[in-house]
């Protein structure tokens, strides 16, 4: 049988099951959601940043979906594609997915069927260096045991919207309870990057999260998918834009129209806080719930 081996354990999260259990822990406990969270959650939006940065913002999306949906039979993901730019999203169609946590299944019945609609295609190998997808995994596996995966590699092409919908309309259908995440960071701002068009020093970040990642977060707070997708790649605001909109599509097509913000930070806050010092880069990430 078909499995993924982690690429990304030991670099972005512990290697051992004992330390990835214990930083995810830590996840959980580091930030608290104070808003008020949608009765039943169908989807949300997730950071994927080594942990020290992004996973506590990771962790208040599962922590919410926990609260709200109890269990879950199956996690659709869809990823940010840093490496692959086929035509259509790819889907990780078959067999498993091992982390320092063991094996997760895949959904297959749910995976088959998207990768032959007109959006996507069966493609296991486009996800063999993609860490978007994976570090998202132990949360699953630590919080909901017995929860299967569809791993979505989705560029951010118009059919992003498409494959959310259709992706949709598959999980009605399926009976199960399913939940869309959608993986992606925000601004990668400074010379690291390619991208300072406000310059560098402390207002150019300010500008990165308080103006150019407000602008994507605004379209997934409005349920904008085509927003979602323009704004990301005209502004260079998410790398996600295309996982982002697949997600906010699935929600709106299982009659979601309201999005909850849980967090919102940049991996230059998070070193000040966590490391007491700062960079000339900074990466903004979010947390967000429909």
């Amino acid at each position: 049988m078909q499995t993924r081996k982690p690429i990304v354990a030991g670099q972005f999260y512990p290697a051992s099951a004992e330390k990835c259990r214990r930083e995810i822990e830590q996840c959980l406990s580091e930030r608290s959601i104070e808003t008020s969270l949608p009765e039943t959650i169908a989807g949300g939006i997730v950071p994927h940043a080594g942990w020290v940065f992004s996973g506590s913002l990771a962790a208040m999306v599962f922590s919410a979906v926990k609260k709200q949906n109890a269990e879950v039979d199956t996690f659709v993901i869809f990823g940010a594609a840093h490496g692959y730019f086929g035509p259509k999203a790819a889907v990780y169609e078959k067999g498993l997915w091992q982390t320092p946590l063991g094996e997760i299944e895949i959904d297959e019945e749910i995976a088959d069927l998207l990768s032959k609609s007109a959006f996507a295609v069966g493609d296991i190998n486009a996800h063999a260096y993609e860490h978007s997808i994976e570090v998202q995994i132990p949360f699953i596996q630590h919080l909901f045991g017995e929860a299967k995966i569809v791993p979505v590699l989705t560029p951010p092409g118009d059919y992003a919207i498409e494959v959310g919908k259709a992706a949709a309309k598959i999980a009605k259908a399926s009976g199960k309870k399913v939940v869309f995440i959608g993986s992606t960071d925000l601004t990668h701002y400074g010379p690291r990057y390619g991208f300072a068009p406000q310059g560098v020093g402390d207002k150019a970040l300010e500008w990165a999260s308080n103006v150019n990642d407000k602008k994507f977060i605004d379209a997934v707070l409005a349920m904008q998918p085509k927003e979602i997708i323009s704004t990301s790649t005209e502004n260079l605001n998410a790398c996600g834009g295309g996982a982002a909109a697949a997600t906010v599509a699935a929600a709106c097509e299982l009659g979601k129209d309201k999005a909850v913000l849980l967090a919102h930070t940049d991996s230059n806050t998070i070193m000040a806080e966590k490391m007491g010092q700062t960079s000339a880069e900074s990466v903004g990430y979010a947390a967000i719930v429909f």
